[in-house]
């Protein structure tokens, strides 16, 4: 996919302030840099538009500068080949690529090629994910993976023993990917990859649901993630920042959901909630 970068100088306060308020627009995600940060939108529709005005309406509030330019679509597996070393989380499990050495020091070892799909474990969200993933039953499990990216949190999901792992995505690139990644790891018999949104899932239900995606999506699915959720069954969640937990909470808990437990990392967290039994 194409996507336009938007550069946001700014002072260490205003640009904590901005990713705050931004988060709320059509931004699909952030990188935080030296002098501010980076905000990244597919270039779909109407996204331009609504993105410039509320940097527009921002600027009346706080003191920035930004500045706008296209991205196409790229081999992300070369960029990540030049720029990125393998990833480590704990002593659990690393990601990396075929053209990295093997790592015998850890439980789990996930094989990524992300071509031109989001997920390679370098992301604070993904790496929470993966680590919260640690503490949740897979064993047994049926799971959906809502916004697989690189299928990197089914594949492992798999690797924890769930039975079977619903993948999908709108993008081609992360359905293909999903898929291909899949097969490199050898739980391509357990992991199916659909392309396209929650309409793709029917009636099914599930024990446990990973939705590492960003805060509008999330915000707006969470109705329907909760029905698709068994009693007592789990929801990870990620892809938002502090300001966006009460909000969330207030969403799930309207859903028969609770928190759980909840990860952070830089300015980014990962809430874990489970369903209510259908008894109380």
């Amino acid at each position: 996919m194409n996507y336009w970068k938007y550069s946001i100088r700014a002072e260490a306060p205003v640009a904590e302030l901005l990713l705050a308020y931004l988060s709320e627009g059509p931004f699909e995600s952030f990188e935080e840099t030296e002098g501010g940060l980076d905000g990244y939108l597919p270039d779909t529709g109407s996204s331009r538009q609504a993105a410039e005005a509320l940097l527009t309406a921002l600027q009346e509030r706080f003191r920035f500068e930004w500045k706008e330019h296209f991205v196409p679509a790229q081999n992300w597996n070369a960029l990540w080949e030049a720029n990125f070393p393998p990833v480590m989380v704990e002593d659990f499990c690393t990601v990396r690529a075929s053209f990295h050495p093997p790592d015998a020091t850890v439980e789990h070892e996930l094989v990524i090629e992300p071509r031109m799909a989001f997920g390679t474990g370098h992301h604070e969200t993904t790496w929470m994910c993966l680590r919260a993933l640690r503490d949740l039953p897979c064993a047994g499990k049926r799971l959906l993976d809502f916004g697989c990216g690189t299928g990197i949190l089914a594949i492992l999901a798999a690797r924890l023993g769930a039975t079977a792992v619903v993948a999908v995505d709108i993008e081609e690139e992360a359905f293909s990917s999903t898929r291909e990644n899949s097969r490199i790891n050898g739980v391509s018999d357990r992991v199916r990859a659909y392309r396209g949104g929650l309409e793709v899932i029917g009636t099914d239900t599930f024990d446990g649901i990973m939705a590492n995606i960003e805060r509008n999506t999330l915000l707006t699915s969470i109705p329907s993630l909760s029905t698709l959720l068994r009693p007592e069954g789990w929801l990870l969640i990620s892809g938002i920042v502090e300001k966006d937990a009460k909000v969330m909470e207030k969403a799930a808990e309207s859903t028969g959901l609770h928190l759980s437990r909840r990860y952070e990392r830089g300015r980014w967290l990962c809430l874990i909630f489970r369903k209510r039994s259908e008894e109380r």
